[in-house]
């Protein structure tokens, strides 16, 4: 998947104030997130982390809120390419299996539930490289009003 044809999405999304946000975020960056698939019909975002050795916890696991993060920084994306403007309200996350340094890295399926009024359902799955379920999360996004500074 090619950042450009997402920014082109951004942009036509956001028109003239695309220039306010930070595209694409710092931390996604950060994390060397590669965008793997989008489908805007399905509003679907497949995306891929490595596995750091910076973020291992004391276990040689990698750190269940840097797993977290993953999963906001393919959900985040995932909310500005398919609604306007929202922020993440709730996220909760049930891990199932550990994050091991030997998997190199993990993929991120997230896909928009349900769009009732301002909020917006998600849901996320955190794969192995063989697809075996290491996490799934469940968020919940409020649409803001960014001419009067509402969330």
């Amino acid at each position: 998947m090619d950042m450009s044809a997402i920014m082109e999405i951004l942009h036509a999304r956001l028109g003239e104030r695309v220039d306010e946000f930070i595209l694409p975020p710092p931390v996604f960056d950060f994390m060397h997130a590669e965008l793997l698939d989008f489908d805007p019909d399905s509003a679907y975002l497949l995306v891929r982390f490595p596995v750091l050795k910076e973020y291992l916890n004391p276990y040689g696991f990698m750190q269940g809120g840097l797993v977290a993060a993953a999963v906001d920084n393919t959900l985040g994306p995932l909310s500005m390419l398919v609604a306007p403007p929202n922020v993440t309200r709730t996220l909760e996350m049930k891990f199932s299996k550990p994050v091991t340094p030997d998997l190199e890295h993990i993929i991120v399926e997230a896909r928009l539930k349900e769009r009732d009024g301002q909020r917006l359902r998600f849901s996320a799955d955190v794969r192995a490289p063989d697809g075996k379920l290491l996490a799934r999360a469940r968020s919940v996004h409020w649409i803001i009003n960014l001419d009067q500074g509402e969330v």
